[in-house]
């Protein structure tokens, strides 16, 4: 790759230049995880020896061997992102279903869950849209993510997800079901070809609704992107620039037109926005339960983790982990 972006020729094409410099990064990040690893077992093997030979290194050895084991875990885990797309960043819409206030809080609290997550991995989260509930909590919320593998890790979180708790919107302290579902596509690059006419866009400008502070626009930056055939709607109005509104709109359109698109080739009728289920009893592949016991379990995969609030704190891992070997051992099994 380094001999193919030597060549001034090349340059010719820009878009094969950013995909050669994507692939690039990735390959040099992959290259360095495993230099890293390897150090990582050299000391450990050297730590080894001074213990055998009396040194008191056992708190630093055993020190290494934990980080180690993260390490690998993780490698692991990135190994099972085979699909053409899980090395994208990641669109993720959260929307809330059955439930009232309860569901929009639980909205609220799935975007915090993710954002913990998020912040673990080191990726960065940008909010696109956001729309509160009346009460508390929103209505719905769109956000970017940026990292590695962020679409190939957060595509495991697509589904219905359930909450039951003790309402602290309820005097009476009942017990609460609320759900809410999750979408994911992944962030396209321009190598992907997804042609969007002018006249089948309504572009529409308005002033954010926000609860104010110094973020809020004061001017008509916000910014609706209607696509006429497919009747697809997304909107932006975090930027303060109704440019880079318009440009983070369009991104979010361009996502969810390819994955509708990828859908209808797969025979799968409905659109991307809809889901087959209902986002309410008996859709959800996940269920968090605070009362009357203390569990989260993963339906798809029997995961079951008894930690619920280290999940909501953004523990995700275990849950994701499960689904992506459950998925590539599933198409293993239709390769044989």
């Amino acid at each position: 790759m380094d001999a193919e972006l030597a060549d001034p020729e090349v340059y010719g094409d820009q878009q094969k230049v950013s995909r050669l410099g994507r692939e690039r990064a990735r390959l040099v990040e992959a290259l360095e995880d495993f230099d890293r690893g390897e150090r990582a077992i050299q000391d450990g093997g050297a730590l080894l020896e001074l213990a055998e030979e009396g040194e008191a290194v056992g708190a630093e050895l055993d020190q290494a061997l934990r980080q180690l084991a993260e390490d690998l875990a993780l490698l692991e885990l990135e190994a099972l992102m085979q699909g053409e797309h899980d090395g994208n960043n990641a669109i993720v819409a959260l929307h809330s279903g059955a439930g009232g206030t309860e569901a929009q809080d639980w909205v609220a609290m799935l975007l915090r869950m993710y954002t913990r997550w998020c912040e673990r991995r080191g990726f960065k989260v940008g909010v696109v849209d956001a729309l509160p509930g009346e009460e508390a909590g929103l209505k719905s919320v769109t956000f970017t993510v940026a990292g590695r593998f962020a679409y190939g890790y957060l595509k495991a979180e697509v589904g219905v997800h359930r909450l039951v708790r003790i309402s602290p919107f309820d005097a009476a302290k009942r017990r609460h079901t609320s759900f809410a579902s999750v979408f994911v596509w992944p962030e396209l690059d321009e190598s992907i070809d997804v042609k969007i006419e002018d006249k089948d866009l309504r572009i529409d400008t308005f002033r954010s609704s926000g609860a104010g502070g110094q973020h809020v626009n004061v001017t008509d930056s916000a910014v609706r992107i209607t696509h006429l055939p497919s009747g697809i709607v997304v909107q932006c109005q975090n930027e303060r620039s109704q440019h880079r509104n318009r440009d983070l709109a369009m991104k979010v359109l361009m996502a969810r037109l390819y994955e509708l698109e990828r859908k209808k080739k797969l025979e799968q009728l409905e659109k991307v926005e809809d889901s087959k289920l209902e986002i309410g009893f008996g859709s959800q592949i996940r269920s968090y339960v605070l009362q009357p016991y203390q569990m989260v379990k993963d339906h798809r995969t029997g995961t079951e983790i008894g930690a619920v609030q280290a999940v909501l704190d953004g523990d995700l891992d275990r849950l994701i982990e499960a689904y992506l070997s459950r998925q590539r051992s599933a198409a293993g099994a239709e390769r044989r």
